[in-house]
């Protein structure tokens, strides 16, 4: 196996650290060959680090730092960029801004959640028409599947989408966890036992659900329901309440709208 491309991860924080492990782990990059540049982090062994813009050249360029630090970085990591694959994940900020700041760059975007650290993230690539090489959509396939199951999006604007559901939906699924945790100890159970029990819960039910066969749509997951309730059953009794009013359908809808609507907002803002 090749060593892999000279690497500069710009920003090792909480998901800066998942890409890398997630590509660490899947043998995309090899430690040796990896500069992290940040002013706190503490990489894996390995991996150099380096609190200003270390010298070049490299060949991939990965942003993961906040939109809002990206422009004051931009010229210094502008003379780095030159001539590399730049992949970023900026929420909100498109691959037109990016290339403008970075001129001779080859952008692409990518969207994953923390779970790219050990393969289970969903993952979203994108960039535009006529910029990438052969080699680096081979490599960026490479660097996709080693965090999870990959979907090249044509149009831009759906990566909104993407932030929205992929990106900032753990949180939400997390949220939901504590209600389930909360709502299980109301009933009695030990609040321990009750928020392990909500955990083991819905990681079941994700697998029996990736087990299930190939996903199509949200139908694949109305079937599942239907096993699971049974006509005049407990389960069909709680579904009776979550489902007064479409109220499951129009909470999530209005949650993933404001998170996309917060992305395209960002983007105006960049």
């Amino acid at each position: 196996m090749s060593a892999g491309p000279r690497t500069l991860l710009v920003g090792c924080g909480n998901m800066g650290r998942a890409l890398l492990d997630g590509w660490l782990r899947g043998g995309v990059l090899a430690p040796g060959q990896v500069t992290v540049l940040d002013p706190v982090a503490t990489p894996p062994e390995g991996v150099a680090v380096v609190r200003a813009p270390p010298a070049g050249p490299f060949d991939l360029v990965v942003l993961a730092i906040k939109p809002q630090q990206f422009a004051a970085l931009a010229p210094a990591l502008a003379p780095l960029a030159q001539d590399a694959l730049v992949v970023s994940i900026l929420a909100g900020t498109d691959c037109g801004q990016l290339a403008a700041r970075l001129p001779g760059a080859r952008v692409a975007r990518i969207m994953a959640n923390l779970a790219a650290a050990f393969g289970l993230s969903p993952v979203a690539l994108h960039a535009a028409p006529g910029v990438l090489s052969g080699a680096d959509r081979e490599l960026l396939d490479r660097m996709g599947a080693a965090l999870g199951p990959v979907e090249w999006l044509a149009d831009e604007d759906l990566l909104h989408a993407v932030t929205a559901l992929g990106g900032s939906g753990p949180g939400f699924v997390y949220r939901l966890l504590e209600a389930f945790a909360k709502s299980g100890a109301a009933l009695g159970l030990e609040p321990q036992a009750s928020a392990a029990m909500a955990l083991a819960m819905v990681r079941g039910a994700a697998e029996l659900a990736a087990r299930s066969g190939p996903i199509e749509d949200s139908r694949n997951f109305a079937t599942l329901t239907a096993k699971v309730a049974s006509p005049g059953g407990t389960t069909r009794a709680g579904l009776d309440e979550l489902e007064h009013g479409d109220a499951a359908d129009r909470l999530i809808a209005a949650t993933l709208k404001a998170a996309h609507d917060r992305s395209v907002e960002l983007a105006r803002e960049a």
